[in-house]
């Protein structure tokens, strides 16, 4: 009978000794040979400048990362490289990601511990074949490496359904091939593709970061909660299977894990996995992943909007070919929506986001949002009115223009502040002592 992977789940209760726990207990490290070079990868899903936002739940804590890298040199590693792609409104800003990375202490760990701290962005990518001849461009530093050691936040996700080790790996790819998980193919759609995104790197062991957990993830407007969890496994689907059971969901619920289970023909239930530490009963936390859709006169739109009492628009749903940029603009555009209502109908106007959807019959505008959606629809036979938001990522001087040209008086200062935005979200978790601040520094 083969040996099961082993999975660990651990209660967070001190700083180190946890984590420590977490890996022997899983025998993650057991393996790793001496000197060698390790490619740490931590979740940094959103970052700003301007103002303080919520990290719980969205960040990697630098609490673990300063454990696993101390636990690493413990264990004899070598050249350890901390690396993340963080996604930013213009390509060419070096600002955000390195304050980012300062803000979080990665520059304290390089000092101490000899680590570098990379923006996978600024790095050289390497081709690499994922299977059946499809190419996705990895960060050198990640192929290159003797080992992975992957650090996700334990989170739902409003399009994976879960976010976890498997996923976490998207921050290592570049931008071209980012937008390539996001296919309008509907057979090498986001799900297919993530999948596929551990099966030629290195080893990759991984410690799911669940000292805070976030619930409709995976940017600042899900909800956070406290919940002291640590995951861990040499086995990254079989820490990810966890994870999601952790979350409320079975492992087989989730296509892109069901996927992955496929291409190492693995079963995608959880009867291939043995599971040490904390019982998994005591400690799953069903948490929500996706965002509530009402049906309208005109046809849908998110259900704050149609709770708001806003008519003459048709916003339907996000699809898994909406990336991450248009991604980010979507929630702005839905809050500029909303301040700009004034009590009337607006003029049958309808919103395309993503690269799949088609224009409905019989609305008077239509905008089209991003490049993939104007190539797609822009003389689409259903439109009596195209208004385009060109760019990738698109441009937000554009956005306004269109939203005022649909009828729409949007006020452009929501834009021109956009960066500040994030810091509403703080009012959420003000007096909670439990989201504490000192997990996201190094001391």
């Amino acid at each position: 009978m083969p040996i099961k992977p082993l999975v660990s789940i651990v209660r967070y209760q001190k700083p180190l000794e946890s984590v420590r726990q977490a890996l022997d207990l899983s025998k993650a490290l057991d393996s790793l040979p001496h000197n060698a070079s390790v490619f740490v990868k931590p979740n940094i899903v959103f970052w700003t400048m301007a103002v303080n936002f919520p990290k719980w739940g969205v960040i990697t804590t630098s609490r673990v990362i300063e454990d696993v890298v101390t636990i690493l040199k413990e264990r004899g590693a070598g050249k350890i490289t901390i690396g993340e792609g963080v996604v930013v409104s213009d390509p060419k800003d070096k600002k955000t990601p390195a304050h980012a990375f300062e803000s979080l202490g990665y520059g304290k760990l390089a000092k101490r511990f000899g680590v570098k701290a990379v923006n996978v962005m600024d790095e050289p990518f390497v081709k690499v074949d994922v299977g059946d001849g499809d190419t996705l461009k990895f960060c050198s530093h990640a192929v290159e490496a003797d080992l992975v050691l992957d650090v996700p936040v334990l989170k739902t996700h409003n399009q994976t359904v879960v976010s976890l080790g498997i996923k976490n790996l998207k921050g290592t790819i570049d931008i071209p091939s980012r937008k390539k998980c996001h296919s309008a193919d509907p057979d090498k759609n986001l799900h297919w593709w993530v999948a596929r995104l551990a099966d030629k790197l290195p080893p990759v062991v991984t410690v799911i970061d669940g000292i805070y957990t976030l619930e409709r993830g995976p940017a600042f407007d899900g909800k956070v909660h406290r919940s002291n969890l640590l995951v861990a496994s040499k086995d990254v689907l079989s820490v990810d299977k966890v994870g999601a059971a952790i979350l409320g969901y079975q492992p087989e619920e989730v296509p892109h894990l069901r996927f992955a289970a496929e291409n190492r023909g693995r079963v995608a239930d959880l009867s291939d996995v043995e599971i040490v530490g904390e019982s998994l009963a005591e400690v799953t936390m069903p948490h929500g992943h996706d965002f509530a859709y009402s049906v309208t006169d005109e046809g849908e739109m998110p259900a704050p909007l149609a709770k708001q009492g806003i008519k003459g628009l048709y916003y339907r749903k996000y699809d898994l070919s909406m990336c991450t940029y248009c991604s980010a603009l979507n929630g702005l555009l839905l809050t500029a929506i909303r301040a700009a209502w004034q009590g009337g109908p607006f003029d049958k106007v309808e919103v395309l986001t993503g690269k799949s959807m088609e224009p409905a019959p019989g609305m008077n505008k239509t905008i089209l949002v991003g490049q993939c959606m104007v190539k797609a629809n822009k003389k689409h036979p259903n439109i009596k009115e195209a208004i385009l938001i060109k760019g990738c990522p698109p441009n937000v001087d554009e956005v306004v223009a269109a939203l005022n040209k649909a009828g729409i008086q949007a006020n452009s200062t929501l834009f021109d502040k956009r960066d500040e935005l994030p810091g509403f979200f703080m009012a959420r978790y003000a007096g909670k002592p439990e989201y504490e601040e000192a997990h996201f520094t190094v001391e």
